[in-house]
């Protein structure tokens, strides 16, 4: 038995805190609001996020971090992106010499493009992290639906301890040393499930999804390796995987936003709407910039852009896309 903490009440920490004490760990969620974790405490139920997923009565809860994060062998962060900086320097006066820490959240933080698990280290640079991702819904997930994820870390042994405290015979884990790769997959598949949404808004067919998918893989990787990433990386769990998985479930609130938006409501009224944190539209504007800064092209992410932020028409950024100048598929064949 380890001791896990979860750092973050939403759907995807509520589920992870159900899996991992059913897995037969010692479990503290904590929650950003008194409030949130009192109901929680009282009705063993995240009833916004996880509705009819009865939570195990060994969970703890508590909204207090210094409660959960003294005396764990493993701290799980779950919070939205925006919010990780903020709760990693919360966290840091409290965080022992190499505490291991695993982050499940998606995104790139905006202006300095850095990967949330860079974030967390430049907050906790006494920690040893790792990341989770792959194709995982926590509706799914949190009830025994079988799926597989991949952990990415630079120590292997730390990646395989974390292999064997999450992995279950419904939750298989595969590891990765390829940090970055795993998380510029997983947060920028966000931002095509956004678009697959729009698609699905206005209207269009399987065909048109389909070709989004497999050219919005390309600029992923593109952007990946340009970084230093493993082009593998992008073939696996973190990469294909969770992309097919978002750009095709309702389970996914980048899809259901981006539905909306094809079907004419605005950004702001799309995530006012689906009610819960669409990280493709902030990672959108982040890889936009981050692309035009190192040089690479991603011309959906840059339609996608000016459909989020520029107020031009789903169906106008499609025409666009579709009148680009000829390409070679496998570019690089035919470089020289």
């Amino acid at each position: 038995m380890s001791k896990i903490s979860i750092i973050g009440s939403g759907g995807w920490g509520t589920a992870m805190a159900v899996m991992l004490a059913e897995n037969g760990h010692d479990v503290i969620l904590w929650s950003y609001l008194k409030d949130e974790s009192e109901n929680l405490k009282k009705y063993h139920e995240n009833k916004p996020f996880l509705p009819g997923v009865k939570m195990p009565d060994s969970i703890t809860f508590t909204s207090e971090l210094s409660e959960c994060l003294s005396g764990r062998d493993i701290i799980v962060t779950a919070t939205p992106s925006h919010a990780i900086r903020t709760t990693a320097k919360n966290m840091a006066k409290y965080i022992k010499d190499g505490q291991i820490i695993v982050n499940i959240s998606k995104g790139i933080e905006e202006v300095t493009y850095l990967t949330l698990s860079q974030v967390i280290k430049q907050e906790i640079p006494n920690c040893e992290i790792a990341v989770m991702s792959g194709p995982s819904h926590a509706e799914e997930v949190s009830r025994k639906i079988p799926t597989t994820n991949v952990v990415a870390c630079e120590n292997e042994s730390i990646a395989g301890y974390i292999q064997d405290v999450f992995m279950n015979p419904n939750f298989r884990v595969y590891t990765n040393p390829d940090m970055l790769g795993v998380e510029m997959g997983g947060s920028l598949k966000n931002v095509i499930a956004l678009c697959a949404g729009i698609v699905d808004g206005i209207g269009l067919g399987d065909n048109t999804k389909a070709a989004l998918m497999t050219r919005g893989l390309v600029e992923i990787s593109r952007l990946g390796v340009a970084m230093g990433a493993n082009a593998e990386t992008f073939n696996g769990l973190s990469g294909v995987g969770d992309l097919i998985v978002t750009c095709t479930s309702m389970h996914s609130r980048n899809r259901r936003a981006g539905i909306l938006i094809g079907q004419g409501k605005t950004a702001e009224e799309a995530q006012s709407e689906v009610k819960m944190v669409v990280e493709g539209v902030r990672t959108c504007r982040a890889a936009k910039e981050l692309a035009d800064k190192v040089g690479v092209e991603m011309p959906i992410v840059n339609e996608a852009y000016k459909v989020l932020f520029e107020n031009m028409p789903a169906k106008k950024a499609i025409s666009n896309l579709m009148n680009r100048d000829k390409k070679h598929e496998t570019e690089k064949i035919f470089l020289g």
